[in-house]
């Protein structure tokens, strides 16, 4: 199980890119999003990558994923979300502290899974093959 920390400008990029990992990256959220103080998130990811941040973020949530740390980095690592994503490890030092924050925090409104239910696998729009072939007979040409 990992713990990911979102940071952004505004909340519709928040949900893009908790929609990007759950869509393109394949993780599995097992915990809604919840809100986190921009401020400490800041902090807790200047402490993680030792430099201060050249952008404040106004904007910040934080879940944990089905998936261990490593494929999810690998996975995150894949795509490009329009926010900053961190997966933070339980070797960090501010993981306890944020661990803690989201068991306390509100849930970060507007996310919804787009993961149907019955098997964690995304719903499946696509026209079949049958389906445009039947279509085929029914067009006209002028």
């Amino acid at each position: 199980m990992a713990l990911i920390l979102v940071r952004g400008e505004n909340n519709s990029k928040l949900l893009n890119a908790i929609a990007d990992i759950e869509r393109h990256a394949n993780l599995n959220l097992i915990t809604k999003p919840k809100k986190v103080d921009a401020k400490f998130a800041d902090e807790i990811v200047e402490k993680i990558l030792k430099a201060p941040l050249r952008t404040k973020s106004n904007v910040d949530t934080a879940f944990h994923v089905k998936e261990d740390i490593a494929l999810a980095i690998l996975q995150i690592k894949k795509i490009h979300p329009p926010a900053h994503v961190v997966v933070v490890s339980d070797e960090y030092d501010g993981y306890k502290e944020l661990n803690e924050s989201i068991s306390n925090s509100k849930v970060f409104k507007g996310y919804y899974s787009n993961k149907s239910k019955k098997g964690s696998k995304l719903k499946d729009y696509k026209v079949s093959a049958k389906e445009k072939e039947d279509s085929k007979s029914y067009r006209v040409f002028f």
